[in-house]
């Protein structure tokens, strides 16, 4: 079996965006938009502002996450905002959600950032587990948005 992680391509689109409707399905806040993740996917991998990490398994992208970075004037230095983070429904329980995640973390100490933030649903306990399985800590901070 022939397992990497690499940075997504624009040939990984079609196949990001179905891992992206998987994802947003089981969201409290989301449903899938096939156009909107496929031009918010195009953008980041277009821009200097994040990066998409994929694993694939032979030659198949079965996870991705995302790095979108960001300047942090507390810190006085570049941070990590990670999202999108997604193994397929029939790859889960089998290390490879920990081996991306490890792996993203990484990347975004090798490229100098100075903190990874993410946002899981308050009810999503798996995934509640899961991050602080990598010692991530709950913040005290709420966040709140605005949708224009």
């Amino acid at each position: 079996m022939n397992e990497i992680i690499r940075n997504a391509q624009e040939k990984d689109l079609p196949v990001l965006v179905e891992l992206l409707n998987e994802l947003f399905s089981n969201e409290l806040e989301f449903s899938p938009d096939a156009q909107k993740q496929f031009q918010g996917l195009r953008a980041l991998l277009l821009s200097d502002n994040g990066d998409i990490l994929v694993l694939e398994i032979d030659n198949k992208v079965i996870g991705m996450v995302s790095l979108q970075y960001l300047i942090s004037t507390f810190l006085g230095g570049k941070v990590a905002q990670l999202e999108d983070m997604i193994i397929s429904k029939m790859y889960r329980k089998k290390g490879y959600g920990s081996k991306l995640f490890s792996h993203a973390l990484s990347y975004a100490r090798d490229n100098g950032c100075l903190r990874v933030t993410l946002l899981t649903d308050y009810n999503n306990d798996i995934a509640i587990r899961f991050y602080e399985s990598f010692n991530l800590k709950k913040s005290q901070m709420i966040p709140m948005r605005i949708v224009f």
